[in-house]
């Protein structure tokens, strides 16, 4: 669950550093607040978030289909191991 919530996050972040890398091509400091203005961080978040939102979805659809996970367990004295049936 942690490793889908990381690759969220860097997909919405992946924006902002596009624009950091921009900032820079164009010679301006990314870390002085003038460099940003409103509008380019509306635009960001919104590209950000529609970027999370599509990978998630991509990430559900495209899920494998193997089914429902038996733990391991004990049959008649012998241990089997966990599988996806």
């Amino acid at each position: 669950m942690s490793r889908a919530l990381l690759e969220a996050l860097g997909l919405f972040l992946t924006p902002f550093a596009l624009y950091v890398a921009l900032l820079i091509f164009r010679a301006r400091h990314p870390l002085i607040a003038a460099s940003w203005s409103r509008g380019a961080l509306s635009w960001l978040t919104l590209a950000g978030l529609a970027l999370a939102i599509g990978g998630l979805v991509y990430a559900g659809m495209s899920g494998s289909e193997q089914g429902a996970y038996t733990p391991a367990h004990v049959e008649n004295g012998r241990l089997v191991p966990g599988h996806f049936q």
